[in-house]
């Protein structure tokens, strides 16, 4: 679907109902959660040379001069790399979480849909989606920027179009970055006080979880990325059987 018929769809579909995709949520939950875990747990892993990434400097300072590390001031050298070096963790982070969660919602439609295809986890990792998910993620992290300059209060309106950004990524491939950022507008604006409700509703419920001895959040964590599925398919539907 190109983005003019997407943008119609968008403007021509029913307000979203926020009891249905609550009930439909947590159905189909119970046929994701293993492959929602194994998502979490895969997200943990692929994340952690990022982490590394920034620390390297530090060890490297730490190792080559010992007593910068007892200093007060920070060297100038050192913070210039952090400067650097932390957005770009930040970049990375959100471009492999992008995919991830794009993956998961391609398993939650086949499982909804009892379409017989594997669950790649990995499915999304390819050089055309990867590079849509790191331009995504420049512009993620922009309008984040943006709405921490507002005190804080534009994160509220944001958290909306940004969750709806890796179904578009995962649905409609042939979508640009903007394209997607739009389209997740324009869906979030036309429904935000439903989604913004389902989101931190079902964010909740997902905490639950942390009641089963810490361990139990990693199997109930995705549960709030469920409803971005229905949202998608309730408003914008698949045209034809993948």
């Amino acid at each position: 679907m190109n983005f003019t018929t997407l943008s119609n769809t968008i403007e021509e579909s029913n307000p979203l109902d926020f009891g249905s995709i609550f009930s439909k949520s947590i159905e189909l939950f119970k046929n994701v959660w293993l492959q929602g875990f194994i998502v979490v747990i895969l997200t943990f892993v692929t994340i952690i040379p990022f982490y590394v990434l920034v620390y390297v400097p530090l060890l490297i300072a730490g190792i080559s001069d010992p007593e910068m590390l007892k200093s007060e001031q920070v060297p100038p050298v050192l913070l210039v790399s952090m400067v650097v070096l932390v957005p770009l963790m930040l970049l990375g982070i959100m471009t492999v979480s992008l995919l991830l969660n794009a993956a998961f919602l391609r398993i939650c439609r086949n499982k909804d849909l009892n379409l017989t295809y594997t669950d790649n986890y990995f499915y999304y990792f390819k050089k055309s989606y990867a590079l849509k998910a790191f331009f995504l993620s420049l512009i993620m992290l922009g309008l984040i920027s943006l709405g921490m300059l507002a005190c804080g209060l534009g994160i509220f309106y944001l958290i909306v179009p940004i969750s709806l950004m890796p179904a578009f990524l995962a649905f409609d491939g042939e979508l640009t970055a903007m394209e997607i950022v739009k389209s997740s507008f324009s869906l979030g604006n036309k429904n935000w006080l439903v989604i913004f409700g389902l989101i931190i509703i079902m964010g909740l419920v997902a905490e639950l979880g942390i009641l089963l001895c810490f361990v139990g959040v990693f199997f109930t964590a995705m549960l709030a990325k469920i409803p971005v599925y229905f949202m998608y398919k309730d408003a914008i539907g698949f045209s034809s059987e993948p």
